[in-house]
């Protein structure tokens, strides 16, 4: 496997039991059928899993093994528990395994994140070896938060960043371990935002961090969302985090928690950076503007918004105005991300963005001053499947996340379907001459 692989599943298991691996059955050799009746604009459908039935796929991480197959790993938001999608050949994903949650060699080494719905002893995370990547192998666990870990960040290496709750702190904050040795791990580093610790005055949101970080090529420098602000921070010694600088988001920005800042994705060649919340309540009831933008982060001192993306219009045949009407959640979620891991397209000028009721929308950013949409994909309606609790009932299905293969094949979570592949068949945009000034 290329080295700096790492997988930030969720699961929201409530023990810490053994786990066992289910074997789906591989003997079917068709192709499963592609659902009917989606919508899209220079975006194609070329292959279609059901996941076992185990929808809501959450937080997806590519392989490319050293066997020559491509995998697709993802946790579930409504199943506790695991899949791995063989994705070798795109036009036909087969599930290989579902691995449910009951209760060491660096290039191979797999974090997934345990984000429990209610506080409860146990782990945050588990380390694991996928030396063999359809059988992965559990290293150790790591971990006595209160409502475990979220999305963490693996770049290869001697260290591993954590979006976990930690006892005598609000919210997650980040956590720096040495994996040296995955079968021991340590902590060596902290850092959180003034008011998150038990006993400090909070000023303004309390701070949350909802991950991933993101490492700078040369190890130095990371960049992350950390609500209220997207942080640059000096990790030169990662035992003594320091602050280079700032740009507070929210307010004005939608003040949903810790997803105020969902994702934030830098372009190291271009010192820009990608930045997105997270939709959080039905027909845009949040506390404010959802977003999606860019930052000049030239100067890391003083990063600051250059751009928003435009707002996602529904197709003209359409029985709602505006997305906000359709019903369920409108707004960013996700975009391609693990951009360490050579398996994973490298950032150009197309952001792929996970938009809840609107399906996939992508966007050409090579003028980073004025991005425009140039594509999108909306799968077909799914009525009359069994709502979900808490954040994830909607009336309507929606694409919560997406990830890139550098093969350019797209993959896209629906809740209530599985998972799409698809390919952007658009016009690819030069790059742009001129960069952020």
């Amino acid at each position: 496997m290329k080295r700096g692989f790492m997988n930030k599943m969720r699961g929201f298991p409530l023990g810490a039991a053994a786990c066992a691996l289910a074997l789906v059955s591989s003997s079917a050799v068709r192709a499963e059928p592609i659902p009917a009746g989606g919508q899209g604009e220079h975006v194609k459908v070329i292959g279609f899993s059901a996941l076992g039935g185990h929808y809501g796929a959450f937080k997806m991480a590519l392989n490319h093994a050293v066997n020559g197959r491509w995998y697709l790993y993802m946790g579930h938001s409504f199943d506790l528990g695991w899949s791995i999608l063989d994705v070798t050949d795109p036009a036909n994903p087969k599930l290989i395994k579902f691995i449910p949650f009951d209760g060491p060699n660096h290039d191979n080494l797999m974090i997934t994140s345990l984000d429990r719905r209610k506080p409860a002893d146990g782990p945050d995370v588990i380390f694991w070896d996928i030396s063999d990547p359809v059988n992965p192998k559990e290293i150790t666990r790591w971990g006595s938060g209160t409502t475990g870990a979220h999305r963490n960040s693996y770049p290869g290496g001697k260290y591993a960043y954590l979006s976990t709750s930690y006892p005598g702190f609000r919210g997650k904050i980040l956590v720096i371990l040495d994996v040296s040795d995955a079968a021991h791990p340590k902590e060596v580093g902290r850092w959180w935002q003034p008011g998150q610790k038990d006993g400090e005055p909070a000023v303004g949101p309390v701070g949350g961090f909802h991950g991933p970080a993101n490492i700078s090529p040369d190890g130095k420098m990371l960049t992350t969302g950390y609500v209220p602000d997207v942080v640059n921070l000096d990790i030169s010694d990662p035992t003594q985090p320091k602050l280079i600088g700032k740009l507070q988001i929210t307010p004005p920005f939608a003040s949903v928690g810790s997803q105020s800042l969902h994702t934030t994705l830098p372009l190291w060649d271009r010192k820009l950076i990608f930045v997105s919340s997270e939709a959080m309540d039905e027909r845009c009831r949040d506390n404010g503007m959802n977003f999606a933008g860019l930052i000049d982060n030239s100067d890391p001192t003083k990063p600051r918004l250059i751009s928003i993306f435009p707002t996602p219009a529904p197709p003209k045949n359409a029985v709602y105005k505006n997305f906000c009407d359709k019903g369920g959640r409108f707004g960013p979620h996700n975009t391609n991300q693990e951009i360490h891991n050579s398996a994973v397209e490298q950032p150009g000028n197309l952001i792929y963005i996970a938009y809840f009721n609107a399906g996939l929308r992508i966007f050409d950013i090579s003028d980073s001053r004025l991005p425009k949409e140039v594509g999108y994909f909306m799968p077909p309606e799914r009525p009359g499947l069994p709502e979900h609790a808490g954040a994830h009932a909607s009336p309507v299905n929606w694409s919560e996340e997406v990830a890139v293969d550098a093969r350019g094949n797209i993959y896209l979570n629906d809740d209530k379907w599985g998972t799409f592949v698809l390919r952007y068949t658009g016009k690819v945009p030069e790059p742009s001459k001129s960069a952020a000034k």
